[in-house]
């Protein structure tokens, strides 16, 4: 028999561990717990709920925990990635489309939101939905009704909706990316599901459950971490969050012969540690952003990029002092191109950052030969060229692309598109 919880009083911590135990939830931080119970108190209505929180995190066990201790937990449950659907053919998969209504409609189609009639949606990326679908949505969520692609029909509905995001959908309303009226409707109760930093005391306690987990399924020794190699895990920023963890504790699991983990070899596998003590960007949230994202992954190669073209230049003028005949033997033509060639290798280094402040990264001045290094580069030609890159590394599978990159599949469609990669 499914059981109501009226008021948060009613919810004890033992009803909390239960939940968590049957959705296969590792954690006992307030806000985790908070997130939790918050779910099961909402869950015996039918508002709609936004869930917030970082990628990786884990929003995806708040719409099951919802729909589970509902009145709708016998009817269907559909999880929707809105990300990883074309913009082509995503009204189609939400609302179904009739016989004829574009190229390839063969036979009428159910959508989902007829599939789940008197159940659950959960719109997963709900930010990536397209401003015609989102006008669609809405409908739906003010009066349960929908026409199918190519139908003048209207249809009803009695769906209960779900929805999350990782992006700060303020912005996209902003920027004319998302619907104002639709995010009152959608966040009629938001839930935040806390970052893995802020999960400090759950960090350990997930990552032995993770080594345990791959041990058992190999039929292998778990691995452990000595004190020095706990603290340095439970000190990095996991921008990646409970999915970058797993992937670690995995790839540590399979590669390591010493089953005793040194903070030496776990520095190995993480492949932020480097860029993590740089200052986090505040929002007006007071949230840290999600380094995780694509500008992230821009600034990061730019500033590796910068580097790079700093000892290019100091080899150079090593070169230059260490042989004095190759400046002195030159005549005044070939002087003239040594002068092109220094001019052209100042570069600005300025880049601006997420919050329009600049960073002024500067280059190496140890040697008094060396200049200034001034560095301006395209963030346009340095996105396509890490899109480019990673869709040869994974033989153009756009979805193994996208998650390289650290955005969703449907991102990295409209930028193909948009950058005409591939023609």
């Amino acid at each position: 028999m499914q059981t109501y919880y009226r008021n948060e009083m009613e919810l004890s911590i033992e009803d909390i561990q239960k939940i968590k135990t049957n959705s296969g939830i590792i954690g006992n931080s307030a806000g985790l717990n908070r997130a939790i119970s918050v779910a099961v108190q909402v869950a015996v209505t039918d508002l709609s709920v936004l869930v917030l929180g970082e990628s990786g995190a884990g929003k995806e066990k708040i719409p099951q925990i919802i729909h589970r201790h509902s009145r709708r937990a016998g009817k269907t449950y559909i999880a929707v990635n809105c990300g990883a659907i074309p913009e082509g053919t995503i009204d189609s998969e939400l609302f179904g489309h009739v016989k004829g209504a574009f190229t390839n409609a063969i036979t009428e189609r159910k959508g989902y939101f007829e599939e789940a009639n008197g159940g659950t949606i959960f719109l997963d990326e709900v930010a990536e939905l397209p401003l015609p679908t989102q006008a669609r949505l809405l409908r739906v969520l003010e009066s349960g009704e929908f026409m199918k692609v190519g139908s003048s029909k209207v249809e009803k509905t009695d769906v209960r909706i779900i929805a999350a995001t990782n992006v700060n959908l303020q912005e996209r309303i902003n920027d004319g990316k998302f619907r104002e009226d639709l995010f009152y409707r959608l966040n009629t109760v938001p839930i935040i599901i806390p970052p893995l930093r802020e999960r400090k005391e759950d960090i350990h306690l997930l990552f032995r459950k993770f080594a345990r987990d791959f041990a058992d399924k190999y039929n292998m020794p778990a691995i452990s971490l000595t004190p020095e190699a706990t603290a340095l895990l439970e000190s990095y920023r996991w921008p990646g969050n409970v999915r970058e963890l797993k992937h670690v504790a995995d790839q540590i699991s399979i590669i390591e012969k010493d089953r005793t983990i040194s903070a030496e070899t776990l520095k190995r596998y993480l492949i932020d540690i480097h860029s993590s003590s740089l200052p986090a960007i505040i929002n007006n949230g007071g949230q840290a952003n999600d380094f995780s994202t694509e500008r992230e992954i821009l600034y990061k190669v730019l500033f590796d990029l910068k580097k790079e073209m700093d000892e290019m230049k100091i080899l150079l003028n090593d070169i230059i002092d260490q042989n004095p005949s190759i400046r002195y033997s030159l005549n005044n033509n070939d002087n003239q191109i040594i002068t092109d060639l220094s001019d052209t290798l100042k570069i600005n280094t300025q880049v601006t950052p997420i919050h329009h402040e600049p960073i002024q990264y500067h280059a190496n001045t140890e040697s008094t030969n060396s200049e200034i290094v001034e560095e301006v580069l395209s963030l346009a030609d340095q996105e396509k060229d890490l899109i480019v890159k990673a869709l040869a590394k994974n033989k153009n599978k756009r979805k193994l692309a996208a998650e390289e990159l650290g955005i969703s599949e449907r991102t990295l469609y409209r930028k193909i598109k948009e950058m005409g990669i591939g023609k």
